[in-house]
């Protein structure tokens, strides 16, 4: 695998973390959001889905 896949695969594993753990810290500040944390776990499935496509290449 090249350099560049490699680095897209990084930027988008902290963009992701990043993404998530600002969801995880409004749901904590703001419970009534909890049930919105589907929203959450549906966007890291996406991710994950985009990531293996990356690497698949």
């Amino acid at each position: 695998m090249s350099t560049l896949p490699l680095l897209v695969l990084l930027l988008t594993a902290v963009v992701t973390l990043q993404l998530l753990g600002t969801l995880a810290y409004l749901t904590h500040r703001h419970p009534r959001l909890a049930a919105r944390l589907g929203v959450a776990g549906t966007f890291a499935a996406v991710l994950v889905a985009l990531r293996a496509l990356i690497v698949a290449r």
